[in-house]
């Protein structure tokens, strides 16, 4: 007993069991230790989340060559008319479920029931087809095509030729092991007569997928005449196929259940003890990164202790049709399921038939037909999307979302998420695993994570919200760099995306005074890299600026912008960032950032500057005396441990220079960036990334960075209003011309008043405040240039 607590103890550590030490643990009876280890590794991989995939169930055949004498999915009296189910069916039912929600088209059948049934061959030949794989290739070609639905494909045993002729249609793949015993095949037990049903023929259709980099779902059924021991046998072979070709995406425990009619009517069922002593040997046996699942129809009145015996999946439930292989055990309601999940301490989150991390990583596991439709329908952790909100688009934020925002002190909060904060808080430095730890939060912990951001920021910066009153000059649009990200660039006099323009000074001057006279402190100004562009260029608009209006604040050019003038005049940095300081430039935007680190930038922007030359500018600024803010730009390829490690090296950078005067989050807008045109980003962030970053970056950059700025052009107006629960303290600029973004897709205004700004704050309690770019209070003069009788509130409160 003690080698075998031994044994336990090092799995609970993260130790895999070697299979004699697994096989050992076939007597171990001791539920509750089983099911703290399980329970412990099981949150190592999946920290509070539980997932399910939404799903439509389609019995493209019932028909099956094998007799199992548990199975009342398969039908053995066929007729040619209801052998399979006609493309028409299967699209009725597919855009049902599309409309519902779901995002998985699940194709079940029976194996090779042409093999057996002269109805299946005639059914196939009215249909035109030389095989039932063959449909099934053309009727998920047809529904992914049609729905939008991506197929997951469980078809019994195949042949490498077979499973290369599904991938492309298939986002994953199915194949039960059920078990690894021969025993099961022979003179009355389960399995006799059923040849697909031997193990041989199971191991080696996985052994093929894995080859050919299929992500597959496997598992075992329980209760059907094994042994606890061969139970353990059977998810060693599966776990030696998985250390082989690492595609094994989840582990599926099944408990038998009695049907009447068939020949086990009257077999005993598992009991929830068996199937979560099994449940928990599994997640042993796999440790934390594998996916874990049990159907929670099978088990309704146990969710929760199967919870905590180790799973941190529920599988594919269907809100339309039914469970057709237990067509007795209906799927629980998903606000139930959620309400069960909840009570067992977890947050339900859906996610793809594709797992997380295979869906992160396409060009390996998806076949490049279906990547697109993957990219699109992903999260930063590859889970599924379940919103329609996007960056710069028209739809209000999801409602569900926001109002997690207004439930303070959360109870259910993960032990590692409340000791990060408090670290956070408490002005420690977070590692980037802390980070991305912040970054994955969701339900309860995601509400944690703003709440505490908040409450720094009232402790920071009190109540008020600043705003700047600027106007954007994007003196061109011609650039010569090629970052794939950007749709606000042109090549040349004109573009697909609208004309190409080059601001003279004439028109520079003229917009310059139009902002002074209408009160703006600010001019923010950036533009393309024109190929005629010199150092001298960016000289030249200062001197412009200033003499068209000798006091207004010039935050300009880009670090890209720096690092070219300097090279076109042979210059060093600190020598020609003291230049343009002398003829009037006020602060840098933190832009031209994206995400800082080269893995990424090589992808988003290959010939721009990289990490360390942008550190560099802005760190030849901040030792002149220019102060800057920073950016990040997020949603698109990045993975949560670039977001990291650009926070980290931000706040690195502030803390060595104290120059930055605030961190302003851009989510990407997808619309019409040529990343995501070509298929190759996401479609920005969902609504609870974007408030996450907000959050996480006012916990992760404290005590270094005071502000922290939400653009009202990406998130809109309630975007910005979610917002100032999570850390924020200041909206940006009312812009005057926004072109940037807008060129992009957004479609939030190109300015925003000082009294709609404040009316945008003021609704949450919060007091707006005009300030200048350095965070200071505007000359009365400038508070009050060119305001309305309504805007006078705010003069008073920032002379207050």
């Amino acid at each position: 007993m003690r080698e075998l607590t031994h044994i336990l103890q090092a799995a609970a550590s993260g130790a895999l069991p070697t299979s004699e030490q697994a096989l050992a643990l076939a007597d171990y009876d001791d539920m509750p230790e089983l099911m703290a280890v399980a329970s412990s590794i099981r949150d190592r991989g999946s920290r509070n989340v539980v997932t399910y995939s939404r799903k439509v169930f389609l019995p493209l055949t019932r028909l099956c060559r094998d007799v199992c004498h548990y199975c009342t999915f398969s039908r053995q009296s066929p007729s040619v008319d209801s052998a399979y189910l006609t493309l028409e069916q299967m699209l009725e039912t597919a855009h049902q479920g599309a409309r519902l929600g779901c995002k998985e088209a699940l194709f079940t059948l029976g194996e090779k029931p042409e093999l057996r049934y002269k109805a299946a061959r005639e059914a196939l030949t009215r249909l035109g087809f030389a095989s039932t794989i063959d449909y099934v290739v053309h009727a998920a070609e047809t529904v992914h095509r049609e729905t939008g639905l991506l197929p997951h494909i469980n078809a019994g045993c195949l042949t490498e030729e077979e499973l290369t002729k599904l991938r492309p249609v298939a986002a994953s793949m199915g194949l039960m092991l059920e078990s690894a015993s021969e025993r099961l095949c022979e003179p009355g037990m389960p399995h006799h007569g059923s040849p697909d049903k031997h193990p041989a023929p199971r191991l080696a259709t996985l052994e093929a997928a894995g080859r050919l980099n299929v992500p597959m779902t496997s598992g075992i059924l329980i209760g059907i005449g094994e042994t606890r021991l061969e139970r353990i046998e059977a998810l060693l072979a599966l776990r030696d196929i998985h250390a082989r070709h690492g595609h094994l995406q989840e582990i599926i425990v099944q408990n038998f259940r009695a049907k009447p009619g068939t020949l086990m009517a009257d077999n005993y069922e598992p009991s929830l003890d068996d199937l979560c002593w099994t449940i928990a040997m599994a997640r042993i046996v796999f440790g934390g990164d594998m996916g874990i699942q049990a159907p929670p129809n099978l088990s309704p009145q146990g969710l929760q202790k199967i919870v905590a015996s180790g799973i941190n999946d529920w599988g594919g439930i269907s809100p339309l049709t039914a469970d057709f292989v237990n067509p007795e055990a209906p799927w629980p309601h998903l606000e139930q399921l959620e309400r069960d999940t909840r009570a067992a301490g977890k947050h339900l989150q859906e996610r793809l038939t594709i797992y997380p991390c295979y869906a992160a990583d396409t060009a390996r596991w998806v076949d490049p037909g279906l990547r697109v439709a993957v990219m699109h329908g992903i999260d930063a952790e590859g889970l599924a999307r379940t919103d329609n909100w996007i960056a710069g688009g028209a739809l209000q934020p999801p409602a569900a979302e926001i109002s997690r925002l207004r439930v303070p002190e959360p109870a259910l909060v993960s032990p590692d998420i409340a000791e990060i904060l408090r670290q956070a808080t408490a002005g420690q430095l977070l590692s980037e695993k802390d980070i991305v730890r912040l970054l994955q939060a969701r339900g309860e912990d995601f509400t944690q994570v703003c709440y505490s951001a908040d409450k720094l920021r009232s402790q920071q910066c009190g109540e008020s919200v600043g705003f700047v009153v600027n106007r954007n000059i994007n003196y061109t649009n011609i650039c010569t760099f090629s970052c794939s990200f950007c749709a606000f660039s042109k090549g040349g006099k004109r573009s697909h995306r609208g004309s190409a323009y080059d601001l003279d000074s004439a028109e520079i001057a003229q917009r310059v005074r139009e902002a002074w006279d209408q009160g703006a402190t600010e001019v923010c100004m950036q533009g393309g890299i024109h190929p005629s562009y010199t150092g001298e260029t960016y000289l030249r608009i200062l001197r412009t600026v200033k003499e068209a209006a000798p006091l207004i604040h010039v935050h300009a050019f880009s670090p890209l912008e720096i690092w070219q003038g300097a090279q076109t005049l042979g210059l060093t940095l600190t020598d020609y960032l003291s230049q343009l300081k002398e003829a009037g430039l006020g602060t840098l935007p933190g832009t031209a950032a994206e995400i800082l680190d080269d893995e990424v930038r090589a992808t988003l922007c290959p010939d721009k500057i990289n990490t360390q030359q942008w550190l560099e500018v802005m760190r030849c600024a901040h030792g002149l005396g220019i102060r800057t803010t920073a950016t990040i730009m997020f949603g698109h390829l990045e993975r949560l441990e670039h977001v990291a490690r650009h926070l980290m090296r931000v706040r690195d950078l502030a803390a060595e220079t104290a120059g930055i005067t605030e961190f302003v989050p851009l989510p990407f807008v997808h619309m019409e960036s040529p990343l995501f045109t070509r298929g190759k980003a996401r479609k920005g962030p969902t609504f609870r990334e974007a408030l996450l970053m907000h959050a996480v970056a006012r916990l992760a950059l404290h005590p270094h960075i005071r502000n922290v700025q939400a653009s009202w052009v990406k998130l809109g107006p309630t975007g910005v209003q979610a917002a100032l629960y999570t850390g924020v303290n200041d909206v940006g600029g009312t812009l005057m011309n926004e072109s940037i973004t807008r060129s992009a897709g957004a479609v939030h205004g190109q300015e925003m008043t000082r009294d709609e700004l404040s009316a945008l704050v003021e609704i949450h309690q919060r007091v707006a405040r005009q300030r200048t770019t350095l965070y200071e209070t505007p000359s009365i003069e400038r508070l009050s240039a060119n305001q309305t009788p309504s805007e006078q509130h705010i003069t008073l409160m920032a002379v207050t």
